[in-house]
């Protein structure tokens, strides 16, 4: 079996818009002047993610020399993201109905809470990609989910490009973060504080215990409420920006009212 080629494109849910920057600006702020001080947990700064990096991946695809982009391109046209979205939020409608009935028997309970009729994100705490904390090297937020519906249609999305062959099909499930620090980018052979590196015959990335920084940060907010205004296919590398963030290249995106 040929060996799958590397990625070169993600699907997925920018996170900065004009309502969330300033506040992934301040938190991310006060998070990297803690983590990254010698009194605290001295990861080096690099560590640390852009504002305009943050994003929820819904998936990754290979287009080599571009190949296939289009294609993917004219597809992300397709989606009516309300449609999709009623088609979600609607039967849990029939299942708050039904329960509203026969809370009406009992008018000492409390009355069923209104589904959202837009997508928003909310991202708070901080948790790790590796299952050894006191080796971890890749920190995110996930985005808040009580009722299942944000996974529920990034995971239809998802599914219409697997369908159409675009995106490969993963055993693994959906697992919707934003990514806060990754060691991957911190350049040379040492670390600071509670970072080391692995020596051997070849260079190991940068690991951090983290155990002590994942409790601090059990319940941070990184932004609240903040409704989800596209759907994009990225360029993987983010680049240097002008005000010295950086970001990745949009190939395409459609708006939530795409199609209505």
């Amino acid at each position: 079996m040929a060996p799958r080629p590397p990625p070169t494109h993600f699907l997925c849910i920018p996170l900065v818009s004009s309502l969330s920057r300033p506040q992934l600006a301040s938190a991310l702020a006060s998070f990297s002047s803690d983590v990254t001080s010698p009194q605290s947990f001295g990861v080096p700064a690099e560590a640390i993610r852009p504002v305009g990096t943050l994003h929820l991946t819904l998936g990754v695809m290979s287009f080599p020399k571009n190949e296939g982009l289009d294609r993917a391109t004219e597809l992300l046209k397709t989606l009516v993201p309300r449609q999709i979205l009623g088609s979600i939020i609607g039967p849990q409608q029939q299942v708050q109905g039904l329960e509203s009935n026969i809370q009406d028997k009992d008018k000492d309970k409390d009355p069923p809470k209104p589904l959202p009729q837009q997508l928003s994100v909310t991202l708070r705490g901080l948790h790790s990609m590796q299952s050894s904390l006191s080796k971890a090297a890749v920190l995110y937020s996930p985005p808040v989910d009580t009722d299942g519906t944000l996974q529920k249609f990034c995971e239809s999305v998802k599914q219409t490009f697997q369908l159409a062959g675009i995106m490969a099909e993963e055993e693994r499930p959906l697992l919707l973060h934003a990514t806060i620090l990754n060691t991957i980018y911190v350049k040379g052979e040492k670390g600071g504080g509670t970072g080391r590196r692995q020596q051997g015959r070849r260079r190991e990335r940068l690991t951090i215990d983290a155990r002590d920084m994942l409790d601090r940060y059990d319940d941070f907010t990184w932004m609240k409420d903040v409704p989800v205004e596209k759907i994009a296919i990225c360029r993987m590398g983010a680049k240097k920006q002008e005000d010295g963030d950086e970001a990745y290249e949009v190939e395409a995106e459609i708006e939530m009212d795409n199609g209505q």
